[in-house]
Parts: C-alpha cells; structure tokens; sequence
C-alpha cells in the first residue's frame, strides 16, 4: 500500500479546526485528554443515551479506566500476542468507552457486525485475532453457538454488557469487573504511559467482500480525527450542536460521519440502541439535537411515522415540528434517501440542509451534496484524479441528459466509480489480506466497486450514484456479498442454484433478488422457502439484509465462456414485469410471512413508487 505522506497529499475538503483551547497530539486518546481535563470542555455533555450521560470529564476518566482493564486483561502485547479487541454491540455508552480505551491503550478495536451469524460470526472474530471480545447480552446467545469455533479468544475473555435483564455471572459482566479489577468509574487515574502516533490502527471496521467473509478496514487514529474535522467543517458545526446516532457505531457512517465530528467540535451525541423510527422524533425533542446521520431507507421510515403520529396533516407538522422550539434539528448527513425524501425532510423539520454524500469506509473517494447541487447528484466531484472508468479502463463521457433528466448514452456514461493517481488517499488497506488490497487498488487505479455517471454544469463534475458492480449489493447503506449471499440460499433443499444481485429500490439504495434454479422435480414453494430463509437469520448464517426481497425461477442461467453466471443480463431486467411478462417472480413487504406471486397489477403500483420518488429511470434504464 502507498506510505503515510503519500496519503496526506490527497485534495480534499478544508476540515474544520480544532477549538482554539486544544492543543494536543493528533490521536485520539490525547485529543480525549485534552478535552476532559480542559476547563471549558470538561464539564459540558459528552454523550446520552436515555436518563445516563457522560461529560467530557466522565469519557476521559471511562476510557482510562478501560484502558487500564484491557491491559490487564490482555497481558504482554506483542507480535504473538496482538493488542486486539472486538466487540459486539449494540450503541451505548460503554461502545464510547471502549473505542477511547483502546485508544490510550494502543490497542485495535474490531467493529462486529451484529447481523453476522454462525460461521461468519466465528470467521471474522477469528480472522481478527481479538484475545477479548466485549458482546451485548442481545447477541449472547449467537456467541455461544460458535465459542467452540473459537481459536483466539479465551471463554473468561468473552465479557457481556448487561442490555436484556438476564442472569450473568459476575466473572462474565463487564460492568462488575471493571468495577472489581480496576475501581469505580468516578476514580480519576492517570492515563497510561503508552506512546501512540496518530498512524497506529485504532479501529478495523468490517465490510464484505465478494467472496469469503467480510474484509476488515484499518482505519488509524488520523484517519478517524480527520474525518471529524472534515464533516463538521462542510457542516459549520460547533460545540452547541449534538448528534443523534441511531445507526450502529461499529459501520463507517455511524462513526465518521456521526460521532468524530461532534467530537472534534467539542459537541455531544445522544445515542439510541438502534434505528427505531417511532423513537426518531422523541429522541430529537429529549437530546436536543441538531443533526442527524443516516444511511438508506430510514429516512423514509422517520417521515412514515411522523405522517402516522400527525394523521398526515402537512401544516400540523410544520407547526408541531418544524416551528416546535423543542426541535433544534438543522442538519441531516448520510446517503441512500431519494430526493422526495429529502424535501419532506427539509421540510417536516425546518432543516437549513441535508447533506447526501457519496464515500465508503475505505475513504479514497468521497463527494457531499449541498444546496443548489443538482436534484439526485451527492455532490460534486473536486478531486480531478477520480474518474467514472469502463470495463476497458477507459474514462467515460459526461451524461447527456434530455429536456426532463433522463440519461441519452447511459451505456457509455456508466461505469465504475474509480481514483486514478499514485496515493490511496485515507484508504489504508485491509488488515491481513494482501489479495484484497491489491484488487482495490492495482495499476494505480483504486476501484471502488460502485457505479455512477458524471453531470457536467460548467467546469463542475457532479457525481451520480448508479449502484454496485454485479458482485455487490448495497442496501440500507451496508455492501455485503451478492457471492456469499447466492451460496447460502443455494443451500436450500429444493435449490440446484441460486444467484443472487441488487435491484432497484424506490427509496434507498438497493433491494436483494435472487435468481434461482430448481432441483429436478422440485416446484417452488414461496411459504416454505420464506420459513427456511428466516431460519438462517435466526439461526443460521445469514443477515438480515440479505433476506431476499424477489425471487425469481430461471429454467436455467446464462453463462459466460467461462461458466459463470451472467448476473448483468439478470440485473438488467431485474422484476421488469413488461421484460419478463410470463416469468415466476415472488416478492415480499415488510411484515409479510411468505413470498407472493409478483403480478402486473404489483408491477404497476412499484412504477407508481419510484415515480414519486423520482426514481423511475432506475426501472426503465
């Protein structure tokens, strides 16, 4: 991978400065330090989370107090013995301390997907070399199925947050052992005598790759500080604004986008465990918050309750939201929302902007929209060494667009989202896996696996998202593995093949289809097939997200030279009923427990979604 200096060369947006009072070493620990023992920081809010809060006072004595039990914990910290930690939590104050604390201590967090399940799960832990792995009560019982999978992590290193009421034993509580083995909370200690630098990894965030489990993202302490400084100041945030996070603290958006911008202003966060769209609007009154982070469908699912709460009535809204003074929210900042969306958005809340960005958790290519950008674009593009490459390698041409917006050379004008030049930008690999390093940037191109096109107004490229490559898809603002997901479901008794690819959705990012091929004399059965895809969330190997959204039964595939699927040709015609008129494609909404058959009449009525969604070219391109 390119060195640290070839890094820092990269153009990028102006971050914002750090508050004129600190003056400390660019990581995180000291950035802490400063903050907590600073007497205009000390003692404002930190961070809420329903009836507790920290101050700034309370998260640099919690992060030295975990420091201090990692270390004893862990023991020598050498090559044979990393300094690895990993958690499974949902948000909540003791996830803030534990990312401080290894930030003192020098150690590595490992961000774990919550979603992850059986031999995924065991996988990444194992491939994270952790020694102690810190898990919501919530998530005990999907521990427990793989403890014997095992090979880094002790039984007495598996520690529990109490979040559910059960029994847990003393030894295995994390709240009493840091209690017992290190002294009450309200203790100041000195921070460990440790040296840090800012290129120390602090945190591996997973994503997934298109084969195997999820790659893990290093990402140094610089890097964190920087993405703080860079958010608040496209933002213009200061110490008065607080951030609502809702979305999980151990993805990308949740932690650069939410959580290190307030930080560096010297702001506060109220965290909520997760998403809950009921809690949205009584969390932003009681935080007092002033901007959101979000990925994907939440926006819509936020407006759907608030339009429940109000009976639809618009100008209630706006005077019981908008023009309420108990709702300081002026900001949102994340991807996936549709541009309906966002108006209601702006307008339900009064907001001054909603800031839809384009980036991932490697960081080599970002964009953020702002007011007066196009309608649909995150943003313009001002780094001239990101370019929309074809399957030659070759840069696109510009979209040209017709009277209404539509795309006239749509098959010359997408291609992959890519960043030719010598440096990775903030991308500092992946941890222990050279392969995938070299597949993300070879040739000295970095590849970021998205699609997009470029709109030119003037001498300014702004960037469209177009979705993943066949080898992914992104839903609710998460890439995960079309590959991992197709092997799984072809797991299924009645399933010869299934493969598996993103399709267009009417208000986020993408939804999950599966193409499947039948074992002979087998039919398909849409209850059954539902039943045994819950199971494997429940029970099995599969997330959430990945359940399928459409299913569809091919005779057989298509197949390239080499056999292997030809997946671009599936995603081309996606549940496109007047494509595929005769074809068996089942479907499911939210709360339903079987697929049903997808008709025309269904078909007609999606169009009518992605109409007022302003989507409708996704369908028809």
């Amino acid at each position: 991978m390119p060195s640290e200096s070839e890094q820092s060369t990269t153009p990028a947006p102006s971050p914002s400065p750090l508050p004129a009072q600190i003056n400390a070493a660019f990581t995180v620990g000291a950035q802490i330090e400063a903050r907590g023992k600073h007497p205009a920081f000390a003692d404002r809010i930190f961070a809420l989370h329903d009836d507790r809060s920290w101050t700034y006072r309370d998260l640099r004595n919690e992060s030295v107090r975990m420091a201090h039990f990692l270390l004893k914990r862990l023991g020598p910290v050498d090559d044979r013995h990393p300094g690895h930690v990993a958690m499974m939590l949902e948000n909540h104050l003791e996830l803030v301390s534990l990312f401080g604390g290894c930030a003192y201590a020098k150690l590595t967090l490992f961000g774990i997907n919550t979603g992850l399940r059986g031999d995924v799960l065991a996988g990444v832990l194992n491939h994270s070399e952790a020694r102690i792995l810190v898990v919501d009560e919530r998530f005990l019982p999907e521990v427990e199925r793989v403890r014997d999978q095992l090979t880094h992590i002790a039984p007495e290193q598996i520690l529990v947050l109490p979040t559910q009421g059960g029994e847990i034993s003393p030894g295995a509580d994390l709240r009493r052992c840091l209690e017992s083995e290190v002294g009450p909370a309200e203790s100041e200690r000195d921070a460990p005598k440790i040296e840090v630098e800012p290129s120390d990894n602090l945190m591996v965030i997973y994503t997934s790759g298109t084969t195997g489990l999820p790659k893990g993202i290093n990402n140094n302490h610089q890097k964190l500080l920087l993405m703080g400084a860079f958010v608040s100041g496209n933002m213009e945030l200061d110490q008065d604004d607080r951030c609502y996070i809702c979305m999980p603290l151990f993805h990308s958006n949740a932690m650069f986008v939410g959580m290190m911008p307030a930080f560096h202003v010297g702001g506060a966060i109220g965290l909520r465990e997760r998403f809950s769209a009921s809690r949205f609007l009584g969390d932003i009154r009681s935080y007092g918050i002033t901007y959101w982070n979000y990925v994907g469908e939440p926006v819509h699912y936020v407006l759907a309750a608030i339009e429940r709460e109000f009976g639809g009535d618009v100008a209630r809204i706006q005077r019981e939201v908008a023009e309420s003074p108990e709702v300081k929210l002026r900001y949102a900042v994340g991807n996936g929302a549709a541009p309906p969306d966002i108006d209601r958005m702006m307008r339900y809340f009064g907001l001054e902007d909603m800031f839809e960005l384009y980036g991932s958790t490697e960081a080599a290519i970002s964009a953020s929209r702002r007011k007066g950008d196009p309608r649909g674009s995150v943003g313009e593009v001002r780094d001239p060494a990101v370019k929309i490459l074809n399957e030659c390698g070759e840069e696109c041409p510009p979209a040209e667009l017709d009277a209404e917006g539509h795309i006239l050379n749509y098959d010359e004008a997408v291609g992959e989202i890519c960043r030719v030049a010598e440096n990775t930008s903030l991308f500092q690999g992946y941890f222990k896996n050279d392969q995938a390093d070299r597949d993300k940037y070879r040739d000295g191109v970095y590849h970021s696996g998205d699609l997009g096109h470029i709109v030119l107004r003037g001498e300014q490229r702004f960037l469209y998202f177009d979705g993943r490559t066949a080898d992914w898809i992104r839903k609710d603002g998460e890439n995960f593995s079309a590959g991992q997901v197709g092997r799984i479901l072809s797991e299924y008794p009645d399933i010869a093949l299934a493969v598996a690819y993103g399709v267009p959705c009417a208000v986020s990012d993408e939804l999950v289809m599966t193409a499947v091929k039948l074992r002979p004399g087998a039919s398909f059965d849409p209850k059954g097939f539902f039943t045994w895809c819950e199971s494997q969330v429940s029970g099995g190997n599969m997330d959430r997200k990945w359940f399928p959204d459409f299913v569809r039964v091919v005779e057989d595939f298509e197949y390239t030279e080499t056999q292997k699927v030809l997946v671009r040709n599936l995603k081309a015609v996606h549940y496109d009923r007047n494509r595929l008129p005769g074809e068996p494609i089942y479907w499911r909404r939210r709360g339903d427990t079987e697929f049903k058959v997808f008709t025309k009449d269904d078909y007609l009525a999606v169009r009518v979604e992605f109409e007022a969604s302003e989507r409708i070219a996704l369908l028809d391109r």
